[in-house]
């Protein structure tokens, strides 16, 4: 802030005007027309660089007036000095925030001779904060931004997130993401300076990057600028727009909104592609296969036909077979039965032939006998042949 307290509790236009306000109040009153043009003031994000982030927070300075605008709170014996850090005489302690998120800090280009502020967003305090402790930079500390000192030592660095925040023990009443620090000063002449009110607070030292500049360097993407344009914006960092910019404003805003819509999209529209290519590819796959066993299936119908011709067929002839083989059956049977009866009658024939044979053969016998005793020739011949003939059947 331009206006500055004096030493004698009067307040001062920069660091270089007269001591001759009473209040801040009536300073700035009587510069209005600085804070009517504050609002043409150029405001920058700082980030930090890709390339130097062991170098994000080399040291932390012990100053009159620090850029934050916040002083240090110590506590010791005598109880004094609530304005920088609080001090504990005996361990020699004080308190004091680093970095205050969202926090204007008034800066001055020389080389262009113009104003302008720069602020930290939260999300780049906190890893400021975790990178300075990452690397080790808790033991370095400087005065007036000038000679590197000694005998200064952070022992406790922390982020406010809360209303229940232990930085209100201290006094202070600053936004949630304020980065605070707890220093231990060994340093007796620093210690005196703090003591007498000369050193009033802390400010950072590290290497930091315009956003835009960054985003730049690293080509971002049309959604990261709106985002960041916006951002400033919402914030009141960026108040200098006519109504034609604030409606292109309102248009990149619904770009942005529309640029989210589209990125929650994409995934589905490339999941539902790539199903499309992938079932395409199986259905050109199938069809093929489907050919071909469309063409097996009709050679396995044709040869089902003739098989079921041949079945037809076979069933038939052994439906004949069966009716003749039946026949035959029945035939021998009959022809069986006929043995059986003929054997049995046979048998009887042949039991009145033996008798039969028997009795002419004797009875012949008896008489070629007797005609040869007579002298006589008797006609034997039909009886001697059938005498034969019946011995040949017996």
């Amino acid at each position: 802030m331009p206006c500055e307290k004096c030493k004698n509790g009067k307040t001062k236009w920069g660091k270089t005007g007269s001591c001759k306000y009473d209040s801040v109040a009536e300073c700035e009153e009587d510069n209005k027309d600085y804070y009517e043009d504050m609002k043409e003031t150029k405001i920058v994000e700082l980030v930090i660089a890709d390339d130097s982030q062991e170098l994000a927070i080399d040291a932390i300075s012990l100053v009159t007036s620090p850029a934050i605008e916040q002083d240090f709170v110590f506590f010791g014996k005598e109880k004094n000095n609530l304005t920088f850090a609080k001090v504990d005489e005996e361990k020699r302690m004080l308190v004091s925030p680093a970095l205050i998120p969202n926090k204007q800090i008034f800066r001055h280009d020389p080389n262009t001779d113009s104003d302008y502020y720069v602020y930290f967003s939260p999300d780049t305090v906190r890893k400021a904060s975790e990178l300075y402790l990452k690397h080790n930079n808790h033991h370095k500390a400087t005065y007036q931004h000038q000679d590197r000192v000694s005998g200064v030592l952070t022992v406790e660095s922390w982020i406010k997130e809360g209303d229940s925040d232990k930085s209100k023990l201290y006094g202070y009443d600053l936004p949630n993401g304020t980065w605070f620090v707890k220093m231990k000063i060994e340093n007796d002449e620093l210690w005196e300076k703090i003591k007498a009110g000369e050193l009033k607070g802390l400010s950072i030292e590290g290497y930091f990057t315009n956003k835009f500049e960054q985003m730049q360097k690293t080509k971002p993407t049309t959604e990261q600028i709106l985002s960041a344009f916006n951002e400033l914006v919402r914030d009141g960092k960026i108040t200098t727009m006519s109504k034609a910019k604030r409606f292109e404003l309102g248009l990149a805003d619904d770009v942005e909104k529309l640029t989210q819509q589209a990125k929650a999209l994409i995934p589905d529209l490339t999941r539902d592609i790539d199903g499309i290519k992938v079932s395409e590819k199986n259905v050109a796959t199938e069809s093929k296969r489907l050919t071909k066993r469309e063409a097996i299936l009709e050679k396995a119908d044709k040869k089902k036909r003739e098989l079921a011709r041949a079945f037809e067929s076979a069933t038939d002839d052994a439906s004949t077979a069966q009716r003749e083989v039946r026949e035959s059956e029945s035939t021998l049977q009959s022809n069986k039965k006929s043995i059986d009866f003929l054997n049995k009658r046979l048998g009887k024939t042949k039991s009145k032939a033996t008798k039969v044979k028997s009795n002419l053969a004797k009875k012949l016998s008896a008489l070629e006998k007797a005609a040869k005793d007579l002298g006589v020739k008797i006609p034997t011949g039909q009886a001697s042949q059938l005498l034969n003939k019946l011995t040949g059947l017996l």
